[in-house]
């Protein structure tokens, strides 16, 4: 009856007092939740019958639901309250959630934005991007199985992600005749298992979702339940954080200049609070200056806090860009070109230490790599496990290295400047979401050496041009024959040169690398970087590798100047590779005594424009050499 009168109390302030009724939505808090655990433990209904129970469902709606219920549900013809947040038509044919459903809806006390994750293990990436915006997370466990593999793995990702409160809804109590001696035992359990977690509340609730119980009012069926109902709960839950001790931070979305007579920067608040008068501090140029005006649509404001999108003025003309933040002066947050970050892998490809990927940290991108893979945590045991790559779902710690320094807080401290996503530089894809745990701040103390012979004084030394000649194919394509003849035909020319060859890099400076894809990322790495010490002497460097992967090549490239690297493809057909085959590798490859071997079961991605393309089905070594040098010099030499 309680929502009832609010539904009819609603209605009476629309009709009568708009004004009044938008203010009042305007000032009560909101609350972001997340529904997580196991398959088929009853979340999307469990959201449904929050809905339906709240009155907060339109006459179509109704309508559809129960004709719904009849055509796809799971209950025999009743009311299927599942179908209200599972959309997808795959979700509705197969029973389940394969995405995350957001649903807003609102009582007499409070906002509500909740996301209904899924629950099958190959979707843990749709369950943490839920999970990272959430106040409270709702673990569903089902009364009859008690803790499963995924209620764990959930309630570890919600506390790496920072969710501090926790309600377990122990459902279908119906299903398990209401026991109370069940649903204690489930109880401490769980309490047992989150122990070490950090979770500050954790309350559990015993529900039956279909039948009603506990989830808007208590109800007959568990008389020996003397705890709130899961929606009172939710109502009266605090989440609030200590927001007036926490330092002013903005991160700048946008320069706004609409005429010669202002300038400001937008953005939203993340933490503290900010007024006219104030000192702050620019970062990462760490110039300083003083608040002038705090500009909005409707006017300045005397003050501004966190999550409210305004503009800033600032007394004195100082050097901002998108991407920079703007501080509270004396209390700054950290800045760092390499940190330690817990990962959560989100992409069917593996992460691969050392291939450079795009970091998108609060508005700032930049480009950065792992440089180290320390360990694995198993999310079911919690256990440090070793490995070279992260699989999808997969979560690990591990060291970063940027190529721009950015302004970070500790992820547990502020998630908003602690929180990045890693890209695929040639997908776009998102493939990893990061936390970051501290800086390396080591990683600032090392800077280059300046020195007085540099690369153009070299370069004239031996009058030419430095370049990196990059000859990748299949093995056994002809790639080191080729090379080798190139060689000696810029010798003869009186060129500066120096051979960089697959193999005979593996017996120094690579040999600790074996042939996965990770350490083939790092084998390229290391070869790029040495390939760029050589063309800072001034050499004209040949290198000839494999190199199967089109990221790293490009990381190699972005490594030089321009015009310093030429890709060269030596376009050679499996099956000619495979005659040749002077080791005996294709044949151990197809006997299985070699694994990983690019070709068979490791892919080969072929240059989509290499700067020079030999196919060399139709032409000999030689005349191949002579196409290498008179492509050198016509845009070189």
């Amino acid at each position: 009856m309680a929502d009832k009168s609010y539904e009819i109390m609603q209605s009476d302030q629309i009709a009568s007092d708009i004004d009044g009724y938008l203010r009042d939505q305007e000032q009560k808090s909101y609350l972001r939740f997340i529904t997580c655990g196991s398959v088929d433990d009853g979340k999307s209904t469990l959201i449904g019958r929050l809905l339906y129970d709240s009155k907060l469902i339109f006459e179509d709606q109704l309508e559809s639901l129960e004709s719904d219920s009849k055509k796809v549900g799971t209950q025999g013809g009743d009311i299927d309250f599942a179908l209200l947040v599972d959309g997808l038509a795959a979700e509705r044919e197969q029973g389940i959630t394969i995405d995350v459903a957001y649903r807003f809806f609102t009582t007499e006390k409070r906002k509500f934005i909740v996301a209904d994750t899924p629950g099958h293990e190959q979707y843990t990436r749709n369950m943490a991007t839920g999970a990272s915006t959430a106040d409270v997370a709702i673990i569903l466990i089902d009364a009859r199985k008690g803790i499963l593999t995924q209620t764990r793995r959930h309630s570890f990702i919600t506390s790496l992600l920072g969710v501090k409160h926790i309600v377990v809804a122990i459902n279908k109590m119906d299903l398990a005749n209401y026991s109370k001696e069940t649903f204690d035992e489930i109880e401490r359990d769980y309490r047992t298992f989150v122990e070490d977690m950090g979770f500050e509340t954790v309350e559990c609730i015993p529900v039956s979702a279909l039948k009603g119980d506990n989830i808007t009012e208590a109800g007959e069926n568990m008389s020996w339940y003397t705890g709130p109902a899961l929606l009172k709960y939710l109502e009266n839950i605090d989440i609030e954080s200590h927001e007036d001790e926490a330092p002013f931070r903005m991160s700048v979305q946008w320069v706004n200049r609409p005429n010669l007579d202002f300038r400001g920067f937008s953005g939203t608040i993340v933490s503290g609070e900010v007024k006219p008068g104030d000192e702050i501090v620019a970062l990462p140029n760490a110039q300083t200056s003083t608040v002038k005006s705090i500009v909005t649509y409707d006017g300045e404001l005397e003050r501004a806090g966190q999550d409210q999108a305004v503009t800033i003025t600032l007394v004195d003309e100082i050097d901002i860009s998108r991407g920079d933040l703007i501080s509270e002066k004396l209390r700054r947050p950290e800045i760092t070109d390499q940190f330690q970050a817990h990962v959560i892998w989100m992409h069917d490809d593996p992460m691969l230490p050392g291939r450079p990927y795009l970091i998108k940290l609060a508005n700032k991108t930049t480009s950065g790599e792992i440089t180290d893979l320390k360990y694995k945590i198993d999310v079911n045991s919690f256990e440090h496990e070793a490995g070279k790559t992260l699989s999808l779902n997969e979560v690990g710690v591990c060291n970063f290295s940027l190529d721009d320094k950015v302004v970070y807080e500790a992820y547990k401290d502020l998630a908003a400047l602690g929180s990045f996503i890693m890209i695929d530089k040639m997908t776009n894809a998102t493939v990893a979401a990061g936390m970051i745990d501290f800086g390396l701040r080591r990683a600032t103390n090392v800077h280059w050496q300046a020195v007085d012979v540099d690369k153009s004084t070299r370069s004239k030394q031996k009058r030419q041009k430095p370049l990196v000649l990059w000859f990748t194919g299949l093995s056994a394509s002809g790639k080191s024959t080729i090379a080798n003849l190139v060689e000696k035909k810029l010798l003869a020319l009186g060129k500066h040169t120096y051979l960089l060859d697959g193999d005979n890099v593996r017996h120094g400076l690579n040999k600790d690398l074996g042939f996965v894809d990770a350490d083939r990322v790092e084998n390229i790495r290391r070869v790029g970087e040495v390939s760029k010490l050589m063309v800072d002497a001034g050499l004209i460097v040949l290198t000839a590798f494999i190199s199967p992967f089109r990221s790293e090549r490009r990381m190699v490239r972005d490594m030089l100047d321009d015009h310093e690297f030429m890709e060269v493809f030596v376009d050679t057909p499996l099956e000619i590779c495979e005659q040749r085959d002077p080791k005996g590798l294709y044949k151990k490859a197809r006997s299985g005594e070699i694994k990983n071997f690019t070709g068979f079961d490791s892919p080969y991605e072929e240059p989509e424009q290499a700067d020079i393309h030999l196919e060399t089905a139709d032409i000999s070594a030689e005349e191949a050499a002579d196409l290498v040098i008179k492509a050198i010099e016509e845009k070189y030499l």
